[in-house]
């Protein structure tokens, strides 16, 4: 055979490349396109679901509801938004909100950074395996059986009042102190595991060198080991903050006659039939979590999350 027909065969044998094929290759040569065709899935259903979903409740707070006929009308104006800023009832209830959201965040920071330690840097693997199964354990029951479980431990004849009477003192009962505590309870898993995950990445030998330079527990905490931990820090505030500005469940059922800005969401939605009202009030968590945000975020305690 001569070597014009061996070429011949040659090229006839030779595969040429597909479409499928031009795309593999250059996904395989193009690290970041295949980064944002894989979250780009996600994006699209999160802007679908939440973005255009919250854009359709700030349009619906500019409604208005017929008083007459209790029909939602769509007619322009500020009046929802007007009625927030001069009602002192929405004043006095944002910023009982506003309160909570912070108790609730800062309790559950000073009890989860003790045991998030313990875990990461005391315990043994065999502990620590079973504090974190501990920890999830609360995530397995639902939510109204841990909020009436407080309604309990909160009644006048309850175990917080056994347990407090020698000492001379009463129960919170169903109040905003005793709502605080059952909310940071029902929070508490979502801020330990950020931070125990924050102090797992802290390297033991920089403790132990910072030890070997003389400097004592508290200074090491402060200077090395708080900044290494203020994102964690800053990540399982903002569950305990947001989850605790959005809750009405738990109000309602150990708070008394105690209302959050759920509440009275809940309440123009369900009973006054006043859905664009509900919407402008629904904003007022959405802009306080967006100022929450980005205070956080000028920290730059979210830079390395």
């Amino acid at each position: 055979m001569s070597v014009n027909s061996v070429r011949e065969v040659d090229s006839a044998l030779a595969v040429r490349p597909t479409f499928a094929h031009r795309v593999s290759a250059k996904l395989y040569s193009n690290a970041k396109l295949r980064l944002r065709l894989l979250i780009a899935a996600p994006l699209f259903w999160l802007s679908l679901v939440y973005v255009a979903a919250l854009l359709a409740l700030f349009v619906t707070a500019f409604w208005t509801m017929d008083s007459f006929t209790g029909e939602v009308r769509v007619q322009w104006n500020i009046d929802n938004f007007v009625q927030l800023f001069t009602d002192a009832l929405y004043r006095t209830v944002t910023l009982r909100t506003l309160g909570i959201a912070l108790a609730v965040t800062f309790i559950d920071i000073l009890i989860a950074l003790p045991i998030a330690f313990f875990m990461a840097k005391v315990a043994s693997r065999r502990m620590r395996g079973i504090l974190v199964i501990s920890i999830l354990m609360p995530l397995w029951a639902s939510y109204l059986v841990k909020a009436y479980a407080w309604r309990s431990v909160l009644s006048n004849d309850g175990i917080l009042q056994w347990l407090l009477r020698p000492l001379g003192l009463d129960t919170p009962g169903y109040s905003l102190v005793g709502a605080a505590l059952t909310l940071g309870y029902i929070w508490l898993p979502y801020v330990i595991l950020p931070i125990f995950t924050g102090l797992e990445k802290v390297p033991q030998n920089i403790l132990e060198a910072s030890s070997d330079l003389g400097a004592k527990t508290w200074s090491t905490l402060r200077l090395i080991v708080f900044p290494m931990l203020l994102p964690a820090i800053a990540a399982g505030s903002i569950f305990a903050f947001s989850l605790t500005m959005g809750d009405y469940i738990s109000i309602n059922i150990v708070g008394g006659a105690t209302q959050m800005l759920g509440n009275l969401v809940y309440t123009n939605v369900g009973t006054a039939n006043n859905l664009p009202m509900a919407a402008a009030i629904a904003m007022i968590p959405v802009a306080i979590m967006f100022i929450y945000l980005t205070a956080i975020r000028k920290t730059g305690a979210l830079d390395n999350l």
